[in-house]
């Protein structure tokens, strides 16, 4: 074995620049592992990446593989890596801003301390959506850090990383007021929203006539940007998945969190995984696609209405 297939392009642009690659086949090295990849999950920003929206650090070379997300099983340990073995079922979050690529290849070599094990009882495919965006949510949290009582505004609610916002919010004794388009507001107060608002333009002025102060901090995963800030309180906090598009206002302070400065928390997403296997948290799968659809996969994302998550699968 010393060939592997991918999921690669070698120029940006459409879905259609996407194709399965052959790579050889990564060694471990000190402090790593190998992961049989199982399941790769399919971003936005894995979209982004491919229309060429972000530069590629140097050293990074074409064909590039996309990926943050995965789950498999461990085939081989490098020297130093204690607590790991061969065929421990593990999750991880990864960059594909790095040599060798990102999460969507047959194998990765991962370092230890990016691990978290898989749940007895959850498959690979349903592990395989919970680092990153689990990952993005709880740094998010951080970053608020609002006291039991407080309330939360969710944009986004009803995709993965606003389904996370509203569950781990919750489990940490906030008020969540999350947006929902009718046709989800069943599955935005089934993750546990303390109350639903309408999603777009009314969304702030929503958020205030339920509470007409504001709320104290906002996750915005739906984008809206200086629009949503009407719905913050003055001098409160909200928490951008992308850079901010704009000004604040009211002494607001804006945060971006970036998870790709938590890839190597792996004792935090086991944290995840446990909330996940006691059912606080929910993985949500919007379709199981085979990695060589992954244009397809890149296609649905990018039409919009997906929930859950998209999952290449090897």
């Amino acid at each position: 074995m010393n060939e592997m297939r991918a999921v690669g392009f070698t120029e940006f642009g459409d879905a259609s620049v996407l194709g399965i690659v052959t790579l050889p086949v990564p060694e471990p090295g000190p402090g790593q592992v190998r992961v049989r990849v199982a399941a790769a999950t399919v971003n936005p920003t894995d979209t982004t990446f491919r229309a060429g929206f972000r530069p590629v650090p140097e050293g990074v070379e074409p064909p590039y593989v996309p990926g943050m997300d995965l789950a498999g099983t461990i085939d081989a340990t490098g020297p130093g890596v204690s607590g790991w073995a061969a065929g421990d079922r593990v999750m991880a979050a990864v960059t594909p801003w790095e040599p060798g690529g990102g999460a969507q290849a047959e194998y990765r070599v991962v370092a230890a301390d990016q691990l978290a094990r898989v749940p007895d009882g959850m498959t690979l495919t349903a592990a395989a959506t919970l680092p990153m965006n689990g990952m993005t949510v709880r740094a998010a949290l951080d970053i608020l850090a609002l006291p039991s009582g407080s309330v939360l505004a969710v944009t986004g609610a009803a995709g993965a990383v606003g389904g996370y916002a509203i569950q781990l919010g919750a489990h940490a004794g906030l008020e969540v007021f999350a947006d929902a388009a009718p046709a989800d507001e069943d599955l935005v107060a089934g993750l546990g929203a303390t109350r639903l608002v309408p999603r777009g333009g009314g969304f702030a002025d929503a958020v205030r006539a339920l509470r007409p102060a504001g709320a104290d901090g906002l996750i915005d995963a739906a984008l809206m940007g200086p629009a949503a800030l009407k719905a913050v309180k003055d001098g409160g906090h909200a928490v951008t998945v992308r850079p901010f598009q704009g000004e604040t206002e009211r002494d607001i302070t804006v945060s971006l969190v970036q998870v790709g400065q938590h890839l190597h928390e792996g004792n935090r997403v086991a944290e995840l995984a446990d909330l996940a296997a006691k059912g606080v948290l929910t993985t949500r799968i919007a379709s199981s696609i085979p990695v060589e659809h992954a244009a397809d996969a890149h296609r649905k994302l990018e039409a919009g209405g997906v929930r859950g998550r998209l999952v290449l699968t090897f």
